[in-house]
């Protein structure tokens, strides 16, 4: 891949129109996706949903293999091309369609740019071959010619040294991680130079392969987490390592599993030898962290929630189970608390939590929701137990955001328009279209504030027209979204905990900092379920009371994107240990004024 930058200007038709310098070879999805420019897709830019379609005005960029199955010869030739498939190597001119969905890629987020100083130095150097009148070692060889670097030394460098040296004809290139001469190749191998950014979450595993020496991602990857079957949150896993001394041995494991096959897979993807990846770096909860480097989490699961470390320093990547250059090196972030983990360190980081003037407030909804609010100074985290509901857990006709899931739903007067994944017939709910079922229900009127589903009788007094859809399964009431999909009053009150859970949390904040709800100038809905939930939704529920929607945005998997930052630059890995001190984490279990403001949040805003 070429280190020559080009310029691609993106036409966004109903949004922001943006210029972007990236290097030559970089596709159309990822250079948007880099620099905030929202382009359809469900896949990830893995090139099988076909949806990232944009059309070239200007300059060339060749028809791809999968091209000709998306598009006709006209569209073709009017310059129609997958994104993710179309690699840009000269200034081009982009037009992009309106969303028809909203971004699912897990590798669109809020990344900042940064300063490319990764931890992984090549430097190549040719010595003066020995004589007798020259017998230093060939170590003392080399430190002669890396003059400025006075790096530790690996066994493995050490035993690739002297082949390397004679095998290249005494022109070698050293590999430095950090303070670390890890290998010395033979040859000029300075344009090969790469890490695996892991973002490990509880239900999904991401990989990205970054090309260190462009800062381009050269391949991406992800799988559902496989310790799935030993419980489907933190909380259960905890248990089971509790309850079967064989369990923490399987977590580990299915976690290693997954991280070396991701990270192979994306190595076979962009045509990379493993070898080539010199260091790696992971961003998860505090739970999935341990759990993958073999630690016992009992005492994250009870109080008082104790960590073993808040630092993870001096590892290698085969201390994940990651199999790539004998030598990796790997960082993991660092967690604030037992439930504001790495991922969350990481998520700050990306967003620039520490480094914004504006009063800011950083929410990762899910099970255990992570909190982080900053008045421009001072910077306060806490995690709040938001509960299941929002992963589609313990509802009625809950599932995973998967082909056949309901994501959003919009009600009129005498009709539900319902938005399935995968465009096919629903089956089930998911987490936005719970939300999006309740708030429409509130707009409408056949919810009242204190969350109870109007009867039929007085549903038709209201809404005549969607009377019909309020019945009864067994005692309980339900309001028919399809045909054998429909949402209960159970999962009403199960949603109405988890926002109040949420809205409590980041209250208590702003009452820490002294800041009214009316302050906040910008939300950052983060992780995979914050991406695809409606700000209105979200305000119409109460989840952000006070804050209007428009101030409301989506910061997608920025757990991944510090990962990237990581491995691209030092100075940001110092940022992100630095967060550990700027960062006052603040405990809501001991809190006695929590249960209160718990109560005072239960009930929906008022039309």
């Amino acid at each position: 891949m070429s280190a020559d930058r080009i310029r691609i200007s993106y036409t966004v038709e109903g949004g922001q129109d943006r210029d972007v310098r990236v290097p030559s070879g970089v596709s159309l999805f990822d250079a948007a996706s880099w620099n905030g420019v929202a382009i359809d897709s469900t896949c990830g830019g893995h090139g099988t949903c076909r949806k990232c379609k944009v059309r070239v005005t200007g300059g060339q960029v060749p028809v791809s293999r999968l091209d000709p199955r998306a598009f006709g010869p006209e569209e073709l030739a009017a310059g129609w091309r997958l994104a993710c498939r179309a690699a840009a190597t000269g200034d081009v001119q982009v037009t992009v369609p309106p969303l028809v969905t909203r971004p699912k890629a897990a590798t669109v987020g809020v990344g900042r740019q940064v300063i490319l100083r990764p931890a992984v130095q090549k430097r190549c150097v040719r010595l003066p071959e020995p004589t007798l009148a020259d017998q230093r070692t060939d170590l003392e060889r080399l430190r002669a010619a890396l003059d400025d670097l006075d790096p530790a030394v690996d066994l493995h460098a050490l035993r690739s040294l002297p082949r390397a040296l004679r095998a290249g004809d005494f022109e070698v290139t050293a590999v430095v991680v950090d303070d670390v001469l890890v290998d010395v190749e033979p040859g000029d191998t300075t344009g090969r130079v790469f890490g695996i950014a892991f973002d490990l979450g509880t239900t999904t595993v991401v990989a990205t392969l970054l090309d260190l020496t462009t800062a381009t991602p050269a391949a991406v990857g992800s799988m559902l987490n496989p310790q799935q079957p030993l419980g489907g949150d933190v909380i259960t896993r905890i248990s089971a390592t509790m309850l079967d001394t064989g369990a923490l041995d399987r977590l580990t494991a299915h976690a290693r599993t997954a991280l070396d096959g991701l990270a192979h897979e994306v190595c076979a993807q962009a045509e990379v030898a493993p070898t080539d990846v010199y260091e790696i770096a992971l961003a998860g909860n505090a739970t999935m962290t341990a759990l993958a480097l073999g630690i016992d989490p009992e005492p994250l699961g009870v109080a008082p929630f104790v960590m073993s470390t808040r630092s993870f320093p001096g590892l290698r990547a085969d201390d994940l189970g990651v199999r790539v250059h004998p030598a990796a090196r790997a960082y993991v972030f660092p967690a604030l608390g037992a439930y504001v983990g790495g991922d969350i360190v990481a998520g700050a980081l990306a967003s620039g939590m520490d480094r914004d003037k504006r009063v800011r407030l950083f929410v990762d909804v899910g099970t255990n929701c992570e909190i982080v609010l900053s008045d421009g100074e001072r910077v306060l985290a806490t995690a709040a137990p938001a509960g299941p509901a929002f992963e589609g857990a313990q509802i009625r006709c809950g599932m995973r955001a998967a082909p056949g899931a309901i994501e959003g739903v919009k009600i009129s007067d005498d009709d539900v328009a319902l938005q399935v994944i995968g465009d096919v017939a629903p089956i089930g709910l998911c987490g936005s279209g719970l939300v999006d079922a309740v708030a429409a229900l509130l707009q409408v009127g056949l919810l009242d504030a204190s969350g109870r589903l109007l009867t039929p009788e007085a549903a038709a007094e209201v809404r005549p027209g969607l009377a019909g859809r309020l019945h009864s399964v067994g005692e309980e009431r339900v309001f028919a979204l399809a045909q054998n999909v429909y949402l209960s009053q159970r999962d009403v009150r199960e949603l109405q905990f988890a926002k109040a859970a949420i809205a409590t949390g980041w209250r208590l904040l702003a009452a820490e900092l002294g800041l009214d709800p009316g302050d906040v100038q910008q939300v950052l809905l983060a992780g995979s379920f914050g991406s695809y939930l409606s700000p209105t939704a979200a305000v119409r529920i109460g989840l952000v009371p006070g804050v209007p929607a428009v101030r409301i945005v989506s910061a997608g998997n920025v757990a991944g994107e510090g990962a990237k930052m990581a491995l691209l630059s030092v100075r940001e890995r110092a940022a992100a240990q630095a967060l550990l001190e700027e960062v006052r984490y603040v405990e809501l279990s001991d809190r006695p004024d929590f249960n209160d403001r718990f109560i005072d949040q239960l009930a929906f805003p008022a039309r």
